[in-house]
């Protein structure tokens, strides 16, 4: 005579579709804090490389007006560890260049060269050209032309909040640095702020 068996443990999970979704989730869990917790409390990922210092006022104005105008999705700020990124972008990028990054710029998109080493790669003024049209310097290049950053003036005003913000997650700007944070951009143009920030990038390794 036949019996009914019970179904077995790993048949009850197969054939409970909520039950496979709540145990998936729970090992992707799992194994995400197991990658990533150890990461926040290694030195190599939490403190910055010799010579990295916390950006100035009108840099960070630059790596704002970077962000807000999508710049990071064409030029990544990665280079990876490999022998043909290094032979044309320089050295490896590490986690300790990034500590004041909030947001960092890892793992953007590549449409446009790597822009991690570009800082005192070009002069000032090869930059403002090329931001006015691109063409002009680079002439396959698809990149638009960003000419109303010359006409667009910074905020002082907005420096000191934002100074403020950022050593709260960490990033050791002093009192007198928030202070004087206004007065840096004072009378600066967008375009100004976007050199600034893209001079300074990748120069604590070189």
């Amino acid at each position: 005579m036949a019996q009914n068996h019970s179904p077995a443990g790993h048949e009850k999970i197969e054939t409970n579709n909520f039950l496979m979704i709540v145990l998936i989730l729970l090992a992707i869990l799992f194994g995400g804090l197991v990658e990533i917790v150890p990461l926040f409390f290694q030195k190599s990922t939490t403190q910055p490389v010799e010579g990295l210092k916390p950006y100035t006022s009108l840099q960070l104005a630059g790596r704002d007006i970077y962000i807000r105008e999508g710049c990071y999705n064409c030029h990544s700020q990665m280079i990876r560890p490999f022998r043909a990124e290094t032979l044309r972008y320089g050295s490896f990028s590490v986690a300790g260049e990034f500590v004041y990054d909030h947001p960092f710029q890892w793992g953007s998109k590549r449409t446009g060269p790597d822009l991690h080493r570009v800082g005192g790669k070009y002069s000032d003024e090869w930059h403002r050209i090329h931001l006015n049209n691109p063409r002009d310097l680079v002439p396959e290049s698809n990149m638009p032309a960003y000419s109303w950053l010359n006409k667009g003036m910074l905020d002082p005003a907005d420096m000191a909040p934002k100074l403020k913000a950022l050593r709260i997650v960490g990033v050791p700007y002093t009192d007198d640095e928030i202070a004087k944070a206004g007065d840096e951009v004072k009378g600066r143009s967008e375009m100004d702020a976007v050199v600034a920030y893209l001079q300074v990038m990748g120069t604590s390794r070189k």
